[in-house]
């Protein structure tokens, strides 16, 4: 067993034992165990193999060393066994589903018999959890997207957490002596939300150098295999990475192969035996003479194929083959076009830096405007604006105008949107400012035609300018609000509001199969950052363009690829519909 399964074990047994209710005390030094084991440096398995003892860990004692020992040995704990079996099964399982804690689970467990997921959701359907005291309606409803959620964290996780673990090993591997290309491929370089192993290709005078040096990261956790031209190892967050060693002549053959989709890649295979040719990772084999030609560049293979080069983003087999072979494909936006920022957080809320401190980061990244949307009062926790803390605001940011060159700050504000669809601001006050973006924060859990009706309403309010974060979701926390998407998307054609692609790396929402959705609605999209520091401004052009261009958005899709002027138009004429 490794550090991370033996940790696993030992925060079992504490949840366990808090079930139980038992001693906070044995409850708390499990969990410390756990953590100290699961963030240790080197294996236990290898201190004792070396004749260390567990106890050289922090935090571990005499009673959990036996335990480590135990487990080196058997691969099993005889104490967690006999705590599984002192409770009804499935409780485990069950608290697994975020909003379960010990004695949800157990009342489950033990008042219905439910032991697994599959049998949650069952009862979930059923309506037998709502009848349970202390849960009801509301809580089930919550439960089963949330089951969805844990559903797609066991496999996947957040493009936000993947990419900044890939662009760090791609850093250190550009460095390597002898490394000519390399390239993140798969669903990371598709920029898909949720993405799960990561593939990289690389050209290299020596695979062996390069295989070395990418063991000897320090985020490796351990390594699954190790060949001359093919490694594969586990980063210490649980994200499996894999390395490829390729000729040089067949490089764009093998990235255009391993970025994949497969939907796409047996489309493309398709396509070409349509020619007489077949594709593979190695190039292209002409079927008439057995020739293999290889191709050092994705663009001359698409060529080959007489296809326009296809963006990665695009790579789902949804219709970009065909428009590739009548050279149709759309200009996606790229971070160039895009002009400002139009959801960002200063320090009057919930944010850390002030409004001077962002309008000097938007200059310095040559923005011609952004938008400073602090949160309204209703949002106590974020410690929102009222009327008179707006007004003095207001005055703050024409001081900035002032004396800042090169980039307008914009005036605005995050209402809240209340549970009835109503505002928390009145419309005297939104009517002064130059942006109002609204977002639902409460009462997540409202049924589907409520949540509609909801913002439906908000959309129609004369004064609101963008929808913010439209579904709520968290990726791998909060399932998305149970909204019907397509009442919204009619609502703000309708309207002429503005519906945000959220850039936050945890958000991202819209999601990019709503963004292609809305394209045909004549709905105009906002990217924001939602920024609430200067260091979140950068996912502008990182993962709001990565989704924008997952959702085959071109430049005229975007309300912030527009000038100044254009876009105070385009607000001004939203207020007048």
């Amino acid at each position: 067993m490794d550090n991370k399964q033996i940790a696993r074990v030992f925060e079992d047994v504490s949840r366990l034992l808090e079930v139980r209710q038992d001693s906070p005390f044995k409850i708390r030094a499990y969990h410390t165990a756990a953590r100290a084991i699961g963030t240790h440096a080197e294996e236990l398995r290898d201190i004792v193999a070396r004749g260390g003892d567990p106890r050289e860990i922090p935090g571990i004692g005499d009673a959990i060393a036996s335990k480590v020992l135990e487990l080196l040995s058997s691969g099993k704990l005889q104490y967690l066994d006999e705590l599984r079996g002192s409770m009804p099964a499935g409780v485990l399982e069950l608290m697994e589903v975020p909003g379960i804690g010990p004695r949800t689970a157990r009342r489950l467990a033990g008042e219905l018999g439910i032991a697994s997921v599959e049998d949650l959701e069952a009862a979930l359907r059923s309506g037998a959890v709502s009848h349970l005291s202390g849960i009801g309606e509301k809580k089930a409803r919550t439960l089963l997207r949330e089951i969805e959620t844990h559903r797609r964290r066991d496999t996947r996780i957040p493009i936000g957490a993947a990419l900044p673990v890939v662009e760090r090993i791609l850093a250190r591997l550009q460095t390597v002596p002898g490394v000519a290309q390399v390239s993140a491929a798969g669903s990371v370089r598709r920029f898909v939300e949720m993405v799960g192993d990561v593939d990289l290709l690389a050209v290299s005078e020596s695979p062996a150098d390069a295989t070395r040096q990418f063991v000897q990261l320090e985020m490796v956790d351990r390594v699954l295999a190790h060949g001359p031209t093919r490694v594969s190892i586990v980063t210490d967050d649980g994200l499996q990475v894999d390395l490829r060693i390729v000729e040089p002549d067949s490089y764009g053959s093998a990235l255009q192969y391993f970025t994949g989709s497969e939907d796409h890649n047996v489309a493309l295979r398709e396509h070409a035996l349509s020619s007489g040719l077949s594709v593979s990772e190695y190039g292209i084999t002409v079927a008439e003479s057995g020739e293999i030609e290889r191709f050092d560049s994705e663009e001359a293979l698409y060529r080959r194929l007489g296809l326009q080069f296809i963006p990665p983003e695009l790579r789902e087999n949804q219709g970009e083959i065909q428009l590739a072979a009548r050279d149709a494909l759309p200009r996606l936006v790229t971070a160039s076009d895009l002009r400002g920022d139009l959801h960002v957080h200063s320090n009057w809320s919930d944010g850390v830096a002030s409004i001077e401190e962002l309008a000097a980061a938007a200059v310095r990244r040559n923005y011609e405007y952004i938008a400073i949307t602090d949160h309204s009062w209703g949002l106590g926790v974020a410690h929102g604006l009222d009327a008179r803390r707006i007004r003095e605001q207001g005055e703050v940011i024409r001081r900035v105008n002032e004396v800042i060159d090169g980039c307008t700050v914009l005036h605005g504000v995050e209402v809240n949107i209340k549970s009835d669809g109503s505002l928390d601001l009145p419309p005297e006050v939104l009517a002064d400012l130059d942006l109002v973006v609204a977002a639902v924060h409460s009462a997540l859990g409202q049924d589907r035609e409520r949540m509609t009706s909801r913002i439906v309403r908000a959309l129609e309010n004369p004064y609101v300018h963008v929808l913010a974060h439209p579904t709520g979701r968290l990726l791998s926390e909060r399932a998305p609000c149970d909204v019907d998407m397509g009442k919204v998307f009619e609502a703000a054609a309708r309207t002429g509001t503005l519906l945000e692609l959220n850039a936050m790396p945890d958000r991202l929402d819209l999601s990019a199969a709503h963004v292609r959705a809305v394209h045909g609605q004549d709905v105009l999209l906002s990217i924001g950052t939602d920024t609430h520091c200067v260091r979140d401004l950068q996912y502008l052009g990182v993962y709001g363009i990565g989704i924008a261009r997952r959702g085959w958005c071109e430049p005229q899709h975007i309300a912030n690829t527009m000038s100044l002027v254009d876009l105070r138009a385009c607000l001004k004429h939203r207020c007048q519909v």
